[in-house]
């Protein structure tokens, strides 16, 4: 969160801030901010007041694929390299998920229990594409957060590396968000 504020607070202008997994929680949190016009989540989490990444993935719903996330190491966490491509880039050539595999960058354990204090948005617009082949946050779980923030959905095919495999489409939706939000 203080690394996107440190952006903003260098921006002349207003921003439109893009979220994928993860980064959708940073997106969420930092979106308040009064530079901020718009909100793009990609295949990304959306937590409301008080939600943690925690708190969305305590519930998966029936036969939803299992992250394989591995027991932390040192505090971090990692997925584990032989299951990464089927659960994180299924639908990328096999060497360019191995090499997203091999070059993770680890996520601290602490940041799946950090909550939301004010959600971007219940006061900003969002926009919200839906992966849906996704093995590590389930599309129905990303429907009912799109749906629950108010969000201009766009549903499209591809795993949960959609900005790799879907590129025109991760940037016909940020373009919409920007034109709409001008």
């Amino acid at each position: 969160m203080a690394a996107t504020k440190h952006v903003l607070d260098d921006l002349d202008g207003p921003a439109v801030l893009v979220g994928h997994s993860y980064g959708g929680v940073v997106i969420t949190e930092t979106g308040t901010d009064d530079r901020v016009q718009a909100l793009v989540y990609i295949a990304a989490f959306a937590p409301d007041k008080g939600e943690s990444v925690n708190a969305l993935i305590a519930d998966p719903p029936p036969g939803a694929p299992v992250p394989p996330i591995l027991p932390p190491r040192d505090g971090f966490l990692f997925l584990d390299r032989d299951k990464f491509a089927d659960s994180f880039a299924g639908d990328l050539p096999a060497e360019q998920a191995a090499f997203m595999a091999d070059s993770q960058v680890p996520w601290g354990v602490g940041a799946l229990g950090g909550t939301v204090s004010e959600p971007g948005w219940r006061v900003k617009p969002s926009w919200y594409l839906v992966a849906s082949d996704d093995r590590m946050i389930p599309p129905p779980a990303q429907h009912a957060m799109a749906e629950r923030a108010g969000a201009t959905v766009v549903e499209v095919p591809g795993s949960h590396s959609v900005y790799l495999s879907q590129p025109a489409a991760v940037a016909d939706l940020i373009r919409q968000a920007v034109q709409a939000s001008a």
